[in-house]
């Protein structure tokens, strides 16, 4: 397992910046989508990027694309030929709509036009407007090597119950104490969103014994009692941390596995980039804000 995730916790001001950022990504990589290798088109008599035609209204290659890249989905023929579908049902529906010409002057094609004509523009204008720093290969391995370097020599596989009060986790920890089953009783009272894996955590490793800010984003005196369970042991009390409780349970301990780098270069550049656009996301919002008169 690799440790390389941060968790950072903006203010107010920031939610505009996240919302921000997520727009400005889909637009670019819908500019720059292209058909993965693996996908052959079939060929078309239709007109260069033309696959199909309603009436003689063409349906392009590039709304295909778009379609697939919005679905989410892994990009395959199967999917292109139900999302081509999807297109042209979709303009034979506007087509007839159209000859009505009964809905052009509806309060509400007139809100979503002006919602579509907002979307876009703003879409156009965050491209334009943030710029993210470019990441470097030299930020990538400096990344790796400073995440190699906080590992400590043995790794931990375990589970969690987090409860909201005292008296809820003396009652967890008692049944669990008489043999209830830990993920089971996880998934029926924890309040930690991994409750859904029956409490189950990733394998992580950190130099012991744990000091604050050295424990890969653990809670410290989460750490500090993992690290002193023996495999398959309970936290003999409820760890309380930030007016929760906690009660571990240690299944698994091994040598620290470290990738290679090549491994994972993709995904910490990934998040370099991710923080990137975040922190040139944040530029421009702050700036507009201070230039805005905002009532609210």
């Amino acid at each position: 397992m690799f440790y390389a995730s941060t968790y950072r916790q903006l203010q107010p001001l920031f939610v505009a910046c996240s919302l921000a950022a997520a727009m400005v990504a889909p637009i670019a990589h819908a500019q720059t989508a292209t058909a993965p290798a693996s996908v052959a088109a079939p060929a078309s008599n239709l007109g260069p990027g033309v696959i199909a035609k309603v009436n003689n209204v063409a349906i392009t290659e590039a709304q295909l694309l778009r379609a697939v890249q919005q679905s989410g989905l892994p990009d395959s023929l199967n999917l292109r030929a139900a999302l081509k579908s999807q297109l042209v049902s979709r303009e034979l529906f506007r087509q007839e709509a159209e000859k009505k010409h009964i809905y052009d002057n509806r309060p509400e094609v007139k809100q979503a036009m002006q919602e579509a004509k907002d979307a876009a523009i703003t879409q156009l204008y965050l491209r334009d407007a943030i710029k993210p720093a470019p990441v470097t290969e030299q930020q990538v391995q400096a990344q790796f090597d400073s995440i190699v370097a906080s590992l400590g020599d043995k790794e931990y596989k375990s589970r969690l119950i987090q409860v909201g009060d005292a008296a809820t986790a003396a009652d967890v920890l008692a049944k669990l104490k008489a043999g209830a089953d830990f993920g089971q009783l996880a998934q029926q009272v924890s309040l930690a969103q991994n409750k859904v894996r029956g409490g189950e955590l990733d394998w992580i490793s950190f130099k012991t014994p744990a000091q604050e800010g050295h424990t890969q984003n653990l809670p410290l005196p989460i750490a500090q009692a993992l690290a002193g369970l023996p495999v398959g042991g309970l936290t003999p009390t409820p760890v309380n941390w930030n007016n929760t409780y906690f009660i571990l349970k240690l299944e698994q301990v091994r040598p620290t596995q470290v990738p290679k780098y090549d491994d994972v270069k993709a995904v910490l550049r990934q998040q370099q980039e991710a923080t990137a656009l975040e922190k040139a996301t944040i530029a421009v919002v702050s700036n507009l804000v201070k230039q805005a008169k905002i009532e609210q």
